[in-house]
């Protein structure tokens, strides 16, 4: 049984009285609040404090919505790249129009969307069309003159002046995009610049859940926010800023510390007059660190999230899609906190399946590929790679049976079924491995469940994997990534591809 140790309920009190407090105490019109993170699944958050709710921010924008507009930024640059969003396997522009949608179904209306660093690169153009065809406003900032060492430029008519205004109507502008470099620190002081241009008091705040500034430096929780920004090199520090203004310590990244003192000249720039903040953590509205309701619990949690960090990392690395430097970073944290790759509960049964497997095909030629979950009980499920199952397919059906009681010889899915699929894909798609994999695995699930009774009860079951750990011994193919995220899985690896002599 999983332990909680976030409160979701507290932290919803907490942090929408300390919004409202600080559009108060701003003495302002207007409060444009910097949405960093994920304000929809935000996995991260909630597997290193168990308990968090990964919709808990999209609630609390639901409880205040009446006070709150919504613009959404996307840099052009991330567009022409086809940036992905990882946890989701799609790409920033697809997020966007995806969190359009969801924000409606929570009942918020997201008023603009913005594209940020826009010079017309074609796949740019191409997605304003779009947005304009669904009736959406999309206004386009370019690079801001100036930035960031002439202030005077970048606070005049040639650098945020040169921005279109995006007209709201609530006290409370959320601004937020999908990830790092969207450019909502530039939108929320050019929007800023053109209301005190108008004569409206504007203020700014950030909502930034990681790294929790009132946790200790070297707390699990932080080093498992660097442990994810190791390709940003985020840097956890001390805000000196702070500390000198209060005598208190405080948790903030590297970047943010620096930039504060240029954000605080724009500000009074801006406004005319001394900025409120003394320090990045002046800047913060998050009250996360307040509903840790069990240390140890998210201490454990964290440490896992640092493993989980550092297979994604390695396989990244193999694929040619991070550095080794970022891989040694993550590394060295391990190192650190006293973490090993089989302190991950799943990785050294996963590995032993892989070895059975060799065993039993001895002089076989062929890579074998294990996978072991952990169930919510705490066991530990296990199967490998066969001619027909990829090792995610086997290892999902061996989960099922178990959740349903169904004795392991038992055959989910008949061998008609499953030679009947391997002679398609070999015949009809031409395809060089008749191997499942995930996807299909689940779709012939699915199909034989409505023929057997004990295939459809184990088919129920599958709800139940939600959350739970897996990790394979090979990068999973297209097909079992897609199915692991549909079932909701915690995905490691080891970062070995498969051959595609029983498992692309």
């Amino acid at each position: 049984m999983n332990k909680i140790g976030f409160d979701n309920d507290l932290y919803l009190k907490q942090q929408s009285e300390t919004i409202l407090e600080r559009i108060k105490n701003s003495d302002c019109d207007k409060l444009y609040l910097e949405f960093g993170g994920k304000i929809l699944y935000d996995y991260h958050a909630a597997r290193v404090l168990p308990g968090f709710d990964p919709n808990v921010k999209m609630r609390l924008l639901s409880h205040m919505k009446d006070t709150v507009d919504v613009i959404m930024c996307i840099c052009a640059i991330d567009i022409e790249k086809k940036k992905v969003r990882a946890d989701f396997g799609i790409t920033y522009d697809a997020d966007t129009l995806k969190s359009i949608d969801d924000f409606a179904r929570w009942g918020i209306q997201v008023k603009a969307v913005v594209i940020t660093r826009y010079t017309e690169q074609p796949s740019a153009v191409v997605f304003k069309n779009a947005l304009e065809c669904m009736g959406m406003k999309v206004y386009t900032h370019g690079f801001t003159k100036g930035y960031p060492t002439d202030v005077d430029l970048i606070v005049s008519e040639a650098g945020y002046g040169a921005n279109s205004y995006i007209e709201t109507e609530k006290p409370i502008v959320v601004v937020t995009g999908p990830g790092p470099g969207s450019g909502k620190l530039a939108t929320c002081l050019s929007q800023m610049y053109h209301d005190h241009k108008r004569g409206i008091r504007a203020a700014y705040a950030k909502f930034e859940t990681f790294p929790i500034w009132n946790l200790p430096l070297k707390h699990p929780v932080n080093i498992a926010y660097e442990a994810a920004t190791a390709e940003l090199n985020d840097v956890n520090m001390i805000d000196h800023f702070h500390l000198e203004a209060y005598d208190i310590k405080t948790v903030n990244y590297n970047r943010d510390i620096e930039a504060f003192p240029l954000l605080q000249r724009i500000i009074e720039k801006i406004t005319d007059s001394p900025c409120c903040y003394k320090s990045p953590t002046d800047m913060g509205v998050n009250r996360a660190g307040f509903a840790i309701v069990d240390d140890d619990v998210v201490r454990k949690a964290a440490g896992q999230e640092v493993i989980r960090r550092y297979f994604r990392y390695s396989g990244e690395h193999v694929m040619g899609l991070c550095s080794k430097e970022t891989l040694q970073r993550v590394e060295l944290i391990m190192k650190e906190m006293g973490l090993t790759q089989e302190d991950r509960s799943t990785v050294r049964p996963a590995r032993d399946a892989a070895q059975r497997a060799r065993l039993l095909n001895k002089g076989n030629k062929g890579i074998y590929s294990g996978a072991a979950i952990e169930l919510p009980d705490g066991t530990i499920v296990t199967g490998h790679n066969s001619p027909l199952l990829h090792a995610a397919s086997s290892v999902v059906l061996s989960a099922a049976k178990r959740l349903a009681g169904i004795p392991s010889e038992v055959d989910l899915l008949p061998a008609s079924i499953l030679t009947s699929l391997a002679d398609f894909k070999e015949k009809i798609f031409k395809s060089n491995s008749v191997s499942l994999n995930l996807e299909e695995t689940l779709i012939a699930f699915a199909l034989a469940a409505a023929t057997d009774q004990r295939a459809g009860v184990a088919l129920k079951k599958l709800r139940e994997l939600e959350g739970c750990e897996i990790h394979l011994t090979h990068i999973p193919s297209p097909g079992d990534e897609a199915g692991l995220r549909k079932l909701g899985f915690h995905v490691t690896s080891d970062p070995a591809f498969a051959s595609n002599v029983f498992l692309r």
